[in-house]
Order: C-alpha cells, then structure tokens, then sequence
C-alpha cells in the first residue's frame, strides 16, 4: 500500500500536513456547529470527534510513507 501511495505522489510531508489540517477541521467544525445549529453542544461534539478521528490515521500513513522513503 505504502509503495502504490509514493508511486501515486503522496509524500510523507503531504500525510503530515492532512493530519494538521484535520486537527484545525475538527476545531472549525466543533465551533461552527456549535454556534449555528441548534442542534445543542452534543452534535457539536460529534462532528468535533468524527473529524479528529481523520488525524492519527494520517499521522499514521506519514510516519509509513518516511520509513518507506528512507529506504
């Protein structure tokens, strides 16, 4: 899998960047949703939690993709 994302162009700095981006997603999405639906802090929370959950699997990708480069 490593092998075909490197192929395909995907670096291990690019994986990186995605996780720090879903981080400030999931802080953008908590307090949007938050603050314009009345759904109340509970849906809020959800979003904030799904989108967070994107940050380590691509932490995890980075840290494959510099192994797989530093061969």
């Amino acid at each position: 899998m490593l092998q075909r994302l490197h192929e395909t162009g995907l670096r291990s700095e690019h994986a990186y960047l995605a996780g720090f981006v879903s981080i400030g997603l999931s802080f953008t999405s908590w307090f949007l949703s938050k603050h314009l639906e009345r759904a109340g802090v509970a849906r809020a929370d959800r979003w904030g939690i799904f989108i967070g959950e994107w940050a380590p699997t691509f932490f995890a990708i980075g840290n494959g993709l510099r192994t797989y480069e530093s061969r």
